[in-house]
């Protein structure tokens, strides 16, 4: 008992307010991270009201009308190649490209975390079979298992967000695998299991909290990969479907307009390398933020 005792502390580090307090605290004095995190919102409220800031139809084509520069008349940025309001379908398709891109790594997360910490605390030969399971699909780059399994399953936002999900699953259970080896190992978990605790209250209590963390910064340096991810499985006509307005396939109906609007046809990339770099930096913060050595 003297044992659990004095560990106690350290199991609720991770979890007690004051250190969650002074992560948040520590993140709002990162200027970048809080610049990057004001884009974000930002872009999630034009896709939430996208019918209410969008100028026009993002479906409306106009064949005399198509390919119109930054700055014409009623098409503040250009119009495309058939003729669509660049900025609404910019607007519109904000809605799509965060869907496909940020709601594959909460899944993963859940189901990524969930195998690696139960192969990290069985350990032997559960552990085993399920890493080595892992590996297989780790073993492939991720640009080319999701075109497989996209290839595979089909076009469309169901496929793109099944694909995309696997993707991430073995790259979170590794982790997941990988801080729960660790903490296991450490001396009020031993306690607790020689106290005679079931495994789950263990895991639960024990070592959850101290693993989540971990986990979830690098769940979320995933989100800019997921984007760029999407993006590029809708540009192969491997993502959604038109005339959906989402930024990668933007870029590929636009890529015979190149040398015609090259400004106009470069508005989905600019979109795409705005809104990953934003999750990108903002996942830097948070990590550093949840840095106590730091």
């Amino acid at each position: 008992m003297t044992a659990i005792a004095l560990a106690a502390p350290k199991r609720i580090i991770l979890r007690s307010p004051g250190y969650w307090k002074s992560t948040f605290q520590r993140l709002a004095r990162d200027k970048v991270a809080m610049t990057a995190l004001g884009v974000i919102a930002a872009l999630f409220l034009c896709a939430i009201f996208a019918p209410l800031i969008a100028p026009a139809d993002p479906n409306a084509a106009s064949m005399i009308r198509r390919l119109r520069p930054i700055g014409t008349p009623n098409y503040p940025l250009g119009s495309d190649e058939l003729g669509r309001d660049m900025l609404s379908r910019l607007i519109y398709g904000a809605r799509l490209s965060l869907i496909i891109g940020v709601t594959p790594v909460p899944i993963a997360f859940v189901i990524g975390s969930a195998i690696g910490i139960l192969a990290g605390y069985a350990g032997g030969l559960f552990n085993t079979i399920i890493m080595r399971t892992v590996d297989v699909f780790y073993a492939f780059p991720s640009v080319l298992l999701a075109v497989a399994l996209s290839g595979a399953l089909g076009s469309g936002l169901t496929n793109t967000l099944v694909s995309l999900t696997v993707v991430f699953i073995p790259q979170i259970a590794r982790i997941a695998e990988s801080v729960t080896t660790q903490v296991r190992q450490l001396d009020y978990v031993e306690a607790a299991r020689a106290s005679g605790a079931p495994a789950y209250r263990i895991i639960l209590e024990q070592v959850l909290g101290n693993v989540l963390a971990p986990i979830f910064v690098f769940a979320t340096s995933l989100i800019s990969v997921s984007m760029i991810l999407a993006s590029g499985l809708s540009f192969l006509g491997l993502g959604v479907r038109p005339p959906d307005a989402e930024w990668g396939l933007m870029l590929n109906t636009l890529r015979t307009a190149i040398y015609a609007n090259p400004l106009v046809a470069i508005l989905p990339g600019v979109m795409i390398f705005i809104t990953s770099i934003s999750f990108n930096l903002l996942s830097d913060g948070l990590r550093s933020a949840m840095d106590v050595k730091s």
